[in-house]
């Protein structure tokens, strides 16, 4: 009798209990945040991934065969344009220089004996003729004598020839050994050095010596659609040269997710359309004095794109089946239905602009749409009646309190 008797209380107690806290449950299951759409500007922006260069990116590579006697500069460093950077072994091009200096004074002195010869043979000559016209030698010793100035005048030709190629050689001997002194052809900084001194190097090298990289101003290379390059030509009215000169400055962002604390401004856009892709290159310039960026990085351009009189919904408000996107629009009498609308392919993170399916005045839901269903009744609440819900079921949560549901 006692054990019923414990049993029949019990279950007196749940029954008590359970009637309390269902007492105790407001009806908020039904209540959703609900927003009247309007017309307002927005801003927005869209981004594109970005492959960052230098202005330039000059590879060195000597232009002799040779190896290193020594180095002057570190990686990363800064150099102007014509500083040493290094110095290849010149003793066999110093020797080279040395013959050609000898072939040319060979070759002069040798155009000095023929012309000496040729201003003796002339003498000759005229002597010889003033003897035949007056008939004292024959006619053959005189064009024999003549002959022998004409080939001396031929040997002269034969001299001046060699010399000119005697000078050439020097010429070539002496860029040979400037060209042993390797100097930077633009002013940026030293990327890797992968050869040490005593390297053997040369104008065929696979890897080049090192590169210097013009980076003062960085450039970001990114591609856009040829439809929205298409769209912002028309907006600008001019072509896409107006475009360009019009277009908003634009932000960086960098691998770590940062962004860049220096706008860009779009310099540059490609001729050519990508068959392939169908997008067309474009080119944003970032000045870089602090050194932060390099060439050879990455990140993403942030493009703003401002639009007038638009509609924005919530990105948390819509739903997305098979690539469409869905909102719940509220009727008079706070049934819901679902409704496929369009927007843009900018958007700002968390909005959507939309370009159809909405008028302005109509009321969505904007919070726990995923657990509606077309037709359902709901109780329209306003986002700040759901904020306050929400900070009040934390704090049952954090007085230990059941949360309601």
């Amino acid at each position: 009798m006692r054990k019923l008797t414990l049993i029949l209380l019990g279950a007196a107690m749940l029954v008590s209990c359970g009637k309390k806290q269902q007492q105790g449950l407001p009806d908020a299951d039904n209540r959703h945040a609900v927003v009247t759409v309007k017309t307002q500007s927005a801003k927005l922006s869209v981004t594109y991934p970005a492959t960052l260069k230098g202005i330039q990116d000059v590879e060195i590579r000597p232009k002799v065969s040779g190896f290193i006697t020594r180095i002057y500069v570190q990686e990363g460093q800064s150099v102007s344009r014509g500083q040493v950077l290094f110095t290849i072994d010149s003793e066999s091009f110093r020797a080279q220089v040395r013959a050609a200096e000898e072939a040319v004074k060979a070759a002069q002195q040798q155009i000095n004996v023929v012309n000496s010869n040729i201003a003796t043979a002339e003498l000759t000559l005229q002597n010889k003729k003033m003897l035949f016209e007056k008939q004292i030698i024959s006619e053959y010793e005189f064009k024999t004598t003549e002959n022998q100035l004409l080939s001396l005048k031929a040997q002269l030709g034969a001299a001046q020839a060699q010399l000119g190629q005697a000078r050439a050689q020097l010429a070539a001997a002496r860029d040979n050994l400037s060209f042993c002194t390797v100097t930077s052809p633009t002013s940026g900084v030293i990327g890797m050095l992968p050869m040490k001194v005593g390297a053997l190097v040369g104008p065929s090298m696979q890897v080049p010596f090192t590169t210097v990289s013009d980076i003062n101003t960085i450039h970001a290379y990114f591609s856009m659609t040829e439809k929205q390059l298409l769209e912002m030509a028309r907006t600008a009215g001019g072509g896409v040269q107006e475009a360009i000169r019009t277009m908003p400055s634009v932000k960086l962002q960098l691998a770590d997710g940062t962004t860049y604390g220096e706008e860009g401004r779009i310099d540059a856009v490609g001729g050519v359309i990508d068959a392939s892709t169908g997008a067309v290159q474009m080119r944003a310039a970032f000045p870089n004095a602090h050194r932060l960026l390099h060439s050879g990085g990455s990140g993403n351009i942030e493009f703003p794109v401002f639009a007038s009189d638009a509609i924005l919904v919530p990105q948390k408000a819509t739903v997305e089946i098979q690539d469409k996107k869905f909102v719940y629009v509220v009727g008079a009498d706070n049934k819901v239905k679902s409704t496929e609308i369009t927007v843009q392919a900018q958007s700002d993170g968390a909005n959507y602009v939309v370009t159809s399916g909405l008028r302005a005045g109509e009321r969505i839901v904007v919070e726990g749409v995923q657990n509606l269903k077309n037709g359902q009744e709901i109780k329209p609440i306003t986002p700040e009646e759901a904020a306050k819900m929400r900070e009040q079921a934390a704090k049952d949560v954090k007085d230990g309190k059941l949360p309601l549901r």
